[in-house]
């Protein structure tokens, strides 16, 4: 029978952490297996052998729960070479447990490995942007963990709780953090379907929804101010200009979709491409407005029908992002020469488009067409508040019956 506990070594120097220590006995053989975590000698209960937790207020608490959560995990994986090593030789060698056992977790199927190979995965399928929101995301797990990897059977909920919480207390939106959590409960689901690790729901308490956004929209006569602006001695403004009114033009489409444009797409009064995000095939009219800006720009000799990706080189992502930036950066002088008290974005145009469209009695179905969605519950997010009008033909039919 083999004997593993957790012990604490206190350090020789005054008030500094103590090392926590693996001990196995076996027979009269005794192992030691000093971890890399360290704690104060006052966060240790001696004769519970465990980590004490203070209130959740501490600026520790979330530190030692973390702590105490890995270790036990430790414990437990330590507990399976055992056994497995007994049912194989019927024997054990604390030398070559000891040997054999690191606390780093350094395997193909830690959880920083798997969602590293999942972003490779995305970019063998041509999925940059999803590729970039998983390596945002791992980024911020990493953040969080101090570097420490850790395997699928860790994730708890109770640790899932403290990465929200520290996601919140860093600065993220609940959105944001939903986002991420999303992404984690993806490769999660996807661990847990290959045989990693067995399903113990650690994302029940966590925020994983969507929260309403802040309408990022203006009205008509704020967008025949903005086309009207004279901006021929501003070329780098007219152009973000000509740019906004394109996308709002062609019923708020992406700067992404915008930027990947191709020459192709346009055929007898057509345009008809493809959604970057959802692959989803757009048709529409090409009107004049359309053609106009277009006209208003040299040819560059690419296949894409905008000027916003000028080289094919294999750069062809960075120069859509830096364009993208640029022109978002110069849409805030343009809202304040328009008298906009907002900072204007392209993101505006997508959302003034669809907000007009209803204040026009355009169906939500017909608007949700047009944007490309795949669901109407989408489609609200991009829209005002209900017409009041539409509320009291509810509220009299209600009251009707009165």
């Amino acid at each position: 029978m083999t004997s593993i506990k957790l012990k604490f070594r206190p350090s020789t120097a005054l008030g500094k952490e103590g090392a926590l220590v693996f001990q196995l006995i076996h027979g009269r053989s005794v192992r030691r297996i000093t971890s890399e975590y360290k704690i104060f000698a006052e966060e240790w209960d001696n004769n519970a052998e465990k980590i004490l937790l203070p209130s959740p207020s501490s600026p520790r608490y979330a530190l030692l729960a973390s702590l105490k959560a890995e270790l036990q995990w430790e414990l437990d994986r330590l507990c399976r070479m055992v056994q497995e090593r007994e049912k194989a030789t019927g024997a054990v060698s604390l030398c070559e447990i000891a040997a054999a056992f690191s606390p780093n977790v350094e395997t193909p199927d830690s959880v920083f490995n798997f969602i590293r190979e999942q972003i490779r995965h995305k970019k063998r399928l041509g999925k940059v942007r999803s590729a970039e929101t998983y390596h945002s995301m791992l980024n911020s797990l990493m953040h969080f963990r101090k570097g420490r990897d850790m395997a699928f059977d860790m994730l708890d909920g109770e640790l899932m709780e403290l990465y929200e919480a520290w996601m919140l207390k860093d600065g993220l939106t609940r959105n944001t953090t939903s986002f991420y959590m999303r992404i984690l409960r993806t490769n999660y689901k996807l661990a847990v379907e290959k045989g990693i690790t067995t399903d113990r729901h650690p994302f029940r308490h966590v925020y994983c929804g969507m929260d309403k956004t802040v309408k990022r929209s203006i009205p008509f006569s704020e967008i025949k101010k903005i086309n009207s602006l004279e901006l021929s001695r501003k070329p780098g403004m007219d152009f973000a200009r000509d740019m906004f009114m394109f996308s709002f033009c062609t019923r708020g489409m992406s700067f992404i979709d915008m930027a990947y444009l191709e020459k192709t797409d346009l055929n007898n009064g057509c345009l008809a491409y493809r959604r970057k995000k959802t692959g989803q095939l757009l048709t529409m009219e090409w009107t004049k407005q359309m053609q106009d800006i277009v006209d208003k720009y040299k040819q560059n000799g690419t296949r894409y029908l905008l000027p916003i990706i000028t080289r094919e080189d294999g750069s062809e992502r960075r120069q859509y992002q830096n364009m993208m930036r640029k022109i978002n950066r110069l849409l805030k002088g343009i809202a304040r020469m328009a008298g906009l008290p907002l900072p204007l974005s392209m993101y505006y145009s997508r959302h003034s488009w669809a907000t007009i469209a209803r204040g026009k009695d355009v169906p939500l179905a017909v608007i949700s067409e047009g944007l490309g969605h795949d669901s109407e519950t989408t489609t609200q997010i991009y829209l005002d508040s209900i017409k009041s009008s539409e509320v009291d033909k509810a509220n009299r039919m209600i009251l009707e019956g009165l």
